[in-house]
């Protein structure tokens, strides 16, 4: 099956790719792909997981749900069922294996949080931080518990959050935060803000954000990435970590 990810990824760059469909059988170490939402696929042995894994299901005080499920659907199903704890996915694109993979989220709310089982293993055999887990083996389905009380002021929160963010087509933010530092301060401190790499720039209006102005290509963005993590270094002595994937 051959998947053009320019259509798919937010920054929309990325290559035309012959996929194979993944299921639990026959899963044989290839690079699985969500919505390719934060990635950027430009080449590889890529999946894409079988449709049966779109799905969502209460099962007795549990929430079960397929790991190809849109960040969007669970919300509205959330929403509908009045249950809390997923308010933050209304503006976070992507799919839940992905989502839980980085452990996503806005500020200290994070997928993670409501988690209890990745494919029928405790959440507690693994580790989560601030986007990131250490889950290295595909996601088919996960469990979260079923807490209720959806608050529709945390979605205006998380809307309002969203507002200084560019428009123009990107991965999100581009690397993750350092301790106390933010990436966005740091590029804008060694002269990227606005900083044209080809067909991509360090936006105008939020640096960490790379963003695809005149038909960005894979190479733009590595090498945007690269210069960003090269004079931060030099400047602060900090080593800037990718929030976005690459493949």
């Amino acid at each position: 099956m051959i998947i053009d990810f320019s259509k798919l990824s937010t920054i929309k760059i990325g290559s035309k790719i012959d996929v194979k469909i993944i299921d639990e059988d026959n899963y044989n170490n290839e690079i699985i792909i969500g919505r390719a939402s934060n990635s950027l696929v430009c080449g590889g042995d890529i999946g894409i997981l079988s449709d049966r894994y779109d799905f969502i299901e209460i099962v007795g005080d549990k929430l079960k749900v397929g790991a190809k499920t849109k960040n969007s659907k669970l919300y509205n199903f959330t929403r509908k069922f009045d249950i809390a704890g997923f308010e933050f996915l209304s503006k976070l694109p992507g799919s839940i294996g992905g989502t839980i993979k980085m452990n996503a989220g806005m500020k200290n709310y994070e997928i993670s949080n409501n988690l209890i089982s990745i494919n029928g293993i405790d959440k507690n055999n693994f580790e989560f931080g601030y986007r990131y887990s250490n889950i290295n083996f595909p996601i088919f389905w996960v469990e979260f518990e079923i807490k209720k009380g959806f608050q529709k002021e945390l979605v205006l929160n998380f809307e309002r959050m969203r507002k200084n963010q560019p428009k123009l087509p990107s991965l999100g933010s581009t690397f993750k935060n350092p301790k106390e530092d933010y990436a966005g301060r740091l590029i804008e401190a060694v002269g990227l803000k606005g900083e044209k790499f080809g067909g991509v720039e360090f936006s105008k209006i939020h640096s960490n954000f790379l963003v695809n102005i005149n038909n960005g290509n894979c190479s733009d963005v590595i090498k945007a990435i690269k210069e960003a993590k090269k004079r931060v270094f030099e400047e602060f002595g900090i080593n800037l970590e990718e929030e976005v994937k690459i493949y």
